[in-house]
């Protein structure tokens, strides 16, 4: 995803422990599923794992990770999360290539949000690619 704000952090990162769901929407704790990569010990093994745990990462406001995990070519210099707004649910909506076998991938995705409380949506097509060995996003096609 690549919605960048100029608001300050907001408190909901504090809301998800390793033992609450995943906010990616796969039927694991936060701290065996998309947590599990956060921290930089481990490396999602497809485009769609990526995909997933840098959606949970705006979930929990962790920048770091997602700065860690863009193309250096397509990186923004920082990332700023909107207090205001609430990611509340993620549909993969389609995946093509990416797997372990692959050097490029896209996933297609709708993540619903509230923005001051009202629901909206982000539908992406976003792409990407193989970068020392791992999974990074690079760019993204707003589908709606």
């Amino acid at each position: 995803m690549s919605r960048r704000t100029s608001r300050p952090r907001g408190p909901a990162a504090a809301r998800i422990t390793p033992a609450s769901p995943c906010p990616c929407g796969l039927p694991a704790a936060y701290g065996e599923c998309c947590g599990r990569f956060h921290p930089g010990s481990a490396a999602a093994p497809t485009c769609e794992a990526l995909m997933r745990s840098r959606y949970a990462a705006f979930v929990v406001q962790d920048a770091a990770y997602l700065l860690r995990t863009w193309h250096p070519g397509t990186r923004p210099p920082g990332v700023d999360f909107d207090p205001a707004m609430r990611w509340t649910g993620l549909d993969i909506l389609e995946t093509t290539e990416g797997s372990a076998f692959h050097s490029t991938g896209t996933v297609t995705f709708r993540a619903h949000y509230t923005d001051d409380g009202r629901p909206d949506s982000l539908h992406e097509k976003s792409r990407f690619v193989r970068h020392e060995g791992a999974w990074v996003y690079t760019t993204a096609v707003f589908v709606d």
